[in-house]
């Protein structure tokens, strides 16, 4: 399974459009272990096009801080899970926290 998370300066980004990196996570389903992880810079931000991106790096799931509910539809369409409101901690503890399913989830913190 990848999973993407969208990062701004080392951390969660609060909108997954205004990331400057997404940090792709393999992980092994069954035991939650990290397989790899790679950084890739997304293309320019526009309706679609991140969902698309993700989908062709393989993406499975996305952890996301804020997403509208229009991006959201977009990405499952390409049968990416979305889970939205999720905030800070590092690339790591949130990779744990869904393996271990505490992923917590508040308010999405979409300000758009």
């Amino acid at each position: 399974m990848k999973i993407a998370i969208p990062l701004a300066q080392g951390a969660l980004s609060r909108h997954f459009g205004h990331c400057e990196t997404f940090a792709l996570v393999e992980v092994d389903p069954a035991s939650g272990r990290v397989l790899g992880q790679t950084r890739l810079t997304p293309p320019p931000h526009e309706p679609g096009v991140l969902p698309r991106w993700l989908h062709e790096q393989g993406a499975q799931v996305i952890i996301a801080g804020g997403m509208g509910q229009r991006a959201q539809d977009l990405f499952s369409r390409q049968g990416i899970r979305v889970i939205a409101g999720v905030e800070g901690g590092s690339v790591e503890e949130l990779v744990a926290a869904f393996c271990n399913d505490s992923l917590r989830t508040g308010a999405n913190l979409c300000d758009h």
